[in-house]
């Protein structure tokens, strides 16, 4: 009896301890859990017993009102006084740690409905009690432990351009052999080299002091470090007392892109004029030629003035040195600087650095926000190649019916795909304040549309400090049509996240957002639209955004020609996919040449505001009134008949306005973007040409499908229609049997063309509108003669398989040009193949066609 009265564990019960405490959700004791005999009879008895607090504790209490019942004891009535007491009873006896679904709605007496509650949010990342996410690194990196935060502040006045006076001092490159190395790397990995694995914290082991040790008080050598997060600088070297030449990193795994710095010194003196030198960069050409300062940030500014980053520099020239490795040429930069006080630690950086610990705090606040929550949603888009979580954010306020939600348009911006382009990342940050804001205009814009925001594209480069690329070492805008999920995830699934978007709604936009280097400013690149219907169309949110932000955005900047170079960016792919408003919007390092702005530097204060105005004008964009637009479109057919007449008189030629001047074409008007700060792909690294091979041979491969079996119909159809030509055969009418069985062998060949149509179409990569009124001209479409009642009943059919195809005149781009025409569009087809009767009265039965007419237009 003793041995029966034990109860044997339960392998179900034992399973699933283990299950839910390997995952975390369980943490009491293997005792504390009941078998599942004990635990049914325990529900039926009282289903209204729950876990105190989290999974974790064990304290067993009734429902809700229970808990309440100390607070307001007068405010129950008697009968749910017994009520509790009884259930009280009935729990005093039972196993005191019962676990419960917490899955099921309770009503108010804590009675469980027939229904669970709405599942968590997918990848709800951020909490308020747990920390960040910390970065991830290669592990050839070393990284310092220290925490490098800065302030936000705006310049107390406006911070204008740096005036060559032509006296500007260009030193000599003197270089490690004279002068004294004060910093520098081991180990950074370059080109030939490739991305392994990555860890939080870097590189393993304790973390080396690369810093010289000074000798005592009076050693006034700076002490540099760039060993953080988005930092910079792979060697110093001192040639002076107070002067240095400094050299930057190349991005992970590359020889080149040297344009982004953002390094650390100490040990600073107050009164000297200290001289900093760059000297490998590698573009011809740089804003600091038109006045661009460098930023440098003050600790004990930022302390005890509340003073953050400021333009510093005098004595600025930016030169080509005889430097280089006999490819390519070096150039310098050049500065002198004094630093506000001793003993300081100061930043000196190419921009205003934003890093991915900035962005996931600016996410944790809203995640925690209760009010953004409700229509900012976080997930996961991916993880970056060393593990880094990919944000996309879903921003809508939620709709009251299916119907309105469906209704929507979406939106799609991104960021940072260039890393080293922080720009990008404060007017993303001035974007999402407005559209999370409650203002009645970002309530308005949240109504109408579905935001897809992807704020770090490339959290990889943006941690390590890169300029341009990932660490697959090459440039993630110019691989938006890659293959190589793997090695490219980033774009790869922003891509496919676009395309899953473009067929659940209208795309109404694209914009990635960018960095400039060489031109002053904010503007954009789009893509020209060969569809006269919408010709133009393509400027008009470019224009409208200049008018609202005159002091910063600049019209005549914009470029809207499709080079080759530039087919794989986020941009040409996405207008390709379908987005008919695609743009890339390009922020300058430097500052503005217009209006009340003129010749001063861009704070984050103007780029943020530009995050507003992009809401403002998308707004007016889609306007119901349509006057804005319709002045838009005036205004620019208007330049372009003034920008035709200037290209004519260029070449010398003559030409009437008055003709055909829309015909010509935007490309050959438009001049390249050369101003733009693009780079040429470089291909795929060596270790990855084998993969693409292979994915290339398998996707070609599943492009040969063999010929389907045909089904019992098919082959039933097959035989009447061989039954029918022998019976022509054997009739008395030799031409008029010729001609019909002629025709009734080339049929399948024409709906085998006609099947082929589609397949050639989707081929084209840009959508033409004349193609939504009939199949490609060089397609036969003369089937047999077909009566009126057999073209409706097609037209029935393709009602009936296209139920939600309409032939839209609307600005949106189609995604799939290969659709069957629409019902009430018929085509040009013949009617005088099949004589209904033969020459000499004979009538061919046509009770024994009607199988003929299964051949049908599809």
């Amino acid at each position: 009896m003793a041995f029966l009265s034990q109860t044997l564990p339960d392998p179900y019960e034992d399973f699933m301890y283990h299950h839910l405490q390997y995952y975390g959700y369980f943490k009491a004791e293997r005792d504390s859990l009941p078998d599942s005999a004990t635990h049914q009879q325990a529900w039926k008895n009282n289903p209204r017993l729950v876990l105190n607090g989290s999974l974790g504790e064990r304290d067993l209490i009734p429902d809700p009102l229970q808990k309440k019942k100390l607070l307001w004891p007068t405010c129950l009535s008697s009968i749910l006084h017994r009520q509790i007491e009884a259930m009280s009873r009935d729990s005093s006896m039972l196993t005191p740690h019962l676990l419960k679904s917490r899955q099921l709605l309770h009503n108010e007496f804590g009675e469980a409905n027939p229904r669970l509650r709405e599942p968590r949010d997918l990848f709800g990342f951020f909490s308020g009690s747990a920390p960040l996410q910390a970065p991830r690194w290669p592990i050839e990196c070393e990284v310092i432990k220290e925490n490098i935060r800065h302030i936000e502040s705006v310049p107390p006045q406006p911070e204008y351009f740096y005036q060559p006076t032509g006296n500007e001092k260009i030193p000599d490159i003197v270089g490690e052999e004279k002068g004294t190395v004060v910093y520098q790397l081991d180990s950074v990995p370059t080109e030939g080299s490739c991305f392994s694995s990555s860890r939080v914290g870097g590189k393993r082991g304790d973390i080396k002091e690369l810093a010289v040790i000074l000798q005592g008080p009076d050693d006034n050598t700076l002490l540099f470090e760039s060993r953080f997060e988005s930092g910079n600088l792979q060697k110093a070297v001192r040639v002076d007392t107070y002067e240095y030449e400094l050299t930057l990193r190349t991005d992970l795994y590359t020889n080149k892109h040297t344009q982004w710095f953002y390094f650390r010194v100490q040990n600073t003196r107050k009164d000297a004029t200290y001289r900093f030198t760059i000297v490998n960069l590698l573009k011809p050409k740089s804003l600091y030629t038109l006045g661009m300062k460098p930023l440098m940030y003050s600790q004990l500014d930022a302390d005890t003035h509340n003073l953050g980053w400021r333009r510093e520099g005098k004595e600025i020239k930016y030169y080509k040195n005889h430097l280089g490795d006999g490819l390519q040429p070096f150039y310098c930069l050049t500065w002198t600087v004094q630093f506000p006080h001793d003993q300081d630690t100061c930043f000196f950086a190419h921009f205003y650095p934003y890093t991915y610990t900035d962005l996931q705090c600016y996410l944790l606040a809203v995640a925690n926000n209760p009010v953004q929550s409700q229509f900012c949603k976080l997930r996961t888009l991916c993880r970056s190649l060393a593990g880094n979580t990919v944000y996309l954010l879903t921003i809508t306020n939620p709709s009251q019916t299916p119907q309105e939600a469906a209704a929507k348009k979406a939106v799609v911006l991104s960021a940072r795909v260039h890393p080293g382009e922080s720009n990008g990342s404060w007017v993303m940050k001035g974007f999402l304040d407005f559209i999370l804001s409650n203002s009645p205009d970002a309530q308005l814009l949240r109504d109408i549309f579905v935001f897809k925001v992807v704020p770090m594209l490339n959290p990889d480069g943006v941690i390590v400090g890169n300029y341009r690329c990932s660490l697959a070492g090459r440039d993630l805008n110019r691989h938006y049509k890659t293959i190589l999920k793997d090695s490219f995830p980033c774009i790869w699934y922003t891509r496919s996240m676009i395309q899953r978007l473009l067929e659940e709604r209208e795309v109404l936009l694209y914009c990635d957002f960018h960095g400039h280097s060489r031109k002053n400013n904010i503007f954009l690149y789009g893509c020209n639209n060969n569809d006269r219907k919408y010709w133009l169309h393509e400027r008009v949110f470019p224009l409208m955004l200049s008018k609202n932000a005159p002091d910063k955005f600049s019209f005549p900047s914009c470029n809207f020609k499709i080079q080759k170079c530039k087919e794989g960016t986020g941009r040409v792919v996405m207008w390709r996919m379908g987005v008919p408003n695609s743009y890339t919007l390009e922020a300058t390092f430097g500052g503005s040449t217009l209006g009340s702005k003129r010749h001063t530097h861009f704070t984050t204060e103007d780029l943020k505001s530009l995050g507003y105005h992009v809401c403002d004008t998308l707004l007016d964009f889609c306007d119901p009134d349509q006057t804005k637009f319709t002045q838009c479109l005036a205004e620019l057919k208007e330049l372009l008949q003034q920008e035709i007449h200037k290209k004519f008189t260029e070449l010398g030629r003559d030409m009437d306005l008055e003709g055909s001047w829309n015909d010509i074409s935007l490309s050959d008007i438009e001049s390249s973007t050369s101003g733009s700060d693009s780079s040429l792909s470089d291909g795929l690294p060596v270790h990855l040409l084998s993969i693409a091979h292979e994915l290339n041979q398998k996707k070609m491969y599943k492009k040969k499908k063999k010929k389907p079996l045909q089904t019992r119909k098919q082959r039933n159809e097959q035989y009447q229609k061989n039954n029918m030509i022998r019976e022509f055969k054997s009739t008395d009418y030799a031409p008029e049997r010729a001609e019909i069985a002629s025709t009734l062998q080339k049929q399948p060949t024409f709906f085998k063309n006609s099947g082929n149509t589609s397949s050639s179409t989707m081929k084209n990569e840009k959508p033409r509108m004349n193609e939504l009124n009939g199949r490609d001209k060089g397609t036969s479409l003369d089937p047999p003669k077909m009566t009126t009642s057999t073209l409706t009943k097609n037209k029935e059919r393709m009602q009936r398989k296209k139920p939600r195809f309409t032939v839209s005149c609307s600005p949106k781009r189609s995604t799939n040009t290969s659709q069957d025409p629409a019902p009430d569009m018929k085509p040009n087809w013949s009617r005088n193949t099949f004589p209904a009767t033969l020459r000499g009265g004979a009538n061919v039965v046509s009770v024994s066609y009607p199988s003929l007419h299964i051949y049908t237009y599809p």
